[in-house]
């Protein structure tokens, strides 16, 4: 390739590269260990020796667990080397 700078024609060497580079940094796979919610045993209730009908009601119980856990991609790194005997030539 053939500029002209400050009135005189300069030329530009060109040579072979590596072509273009893809790099991406997915998240990947997590691994996550046991998990402990609390050791909730429900309602736990006694009842003595009783005579007649008898109702007995534990209610509800709930429990919540809330997990945040990500895999983030970290960095990524590409290389287009041009290698080895590439020809150079001037246009």
């Amino acid at each position: 390739m053939a500029n002209l700078i400050f009135g005189q024609v300069v030329e530009t060497a060109s040579a072979g590269n590596g072509g273009g580079a893809l790099a991406s940094a997915n998240g990947g796979a997590v691994s996550v260990g046991d998990i402990g919610s609390g050791g909730n045993a429900g309602s736990v209730i006694g009842v003595g020796d009783t005579i007649g009908d008898v109702a007995v009601s534990g209610g509800s119980s709930a429990n919540a667990t809330n997990l945040g856990i990500a895999a983030n991609g970290g960095t990524a790194i590409a290389d287009a080397s041009g290698g080895d005997n590439n020809v150079a030539f001037v246009s």
